[in-house]
């Protein structure tokens, strides 16, 4: 598959796309003020820097969107040109380390997926507030 910009066309194009602050993240935070906890964004000193670390609850948050992290990705995965079917593929192996390494240094971690706040992010937020009355459930 050929790309049907130049050289530079792309490289303007991708310097576009947010990874940081995006509006999920936005409407995340915003659930997380109102819940009244507090938190820090892209913790660089955390494996995989989770998008929100909640140090009072020693729990990391990602935002995963739902086509870059392969949510159901078996369902849907032939459908894709092998191009985008490893790049999904090693996000997601990428995404079990980083889980794996938080585990293992104590953190419970969260992993909300796109699809689930732009339908309530009320309730995602609720899932890591359960977590501060102690439940050991982990999304």
């Amino acid at each position: 598959m050929t790309d049907n910009l130049t050289r530079d066309q792309r490289s303007y194009c991708m310097s576009q796309v947010r990874n940081k602050r995006t509006d999920l993240e936005q409407i995340v935070a915003n659930a997380l003020r109102r819940k009244g906890l507090k938190f820090q964004r892209n913790h660089r000193n955390l494996p995989g820097s989770p998008d929100f670390v909640i140090a009072s609850l020693k729990t990391a948050v990602f935002v995963d969107g739902d086509f870059w992290h392969g949510y159901r990705f078996p369902c849907w995965a032939n459908s894709l040109t092998p191009f985008w079917k490893e790049k999904i593929q090693r996000n997601r192996a990428r995404d079990r380390r980083v889980h794996a390494a938080l585990r293992r240094m104590g953190w419970r971690v969260v992993r909300l997926w796109q699809h689930q706040i732009r339908s309530n992010s009320d309730v995602c937020v609720s899932k890591i507030v359960n977590m501060r009355s102690g439940s050991k459930l982990l999304f």
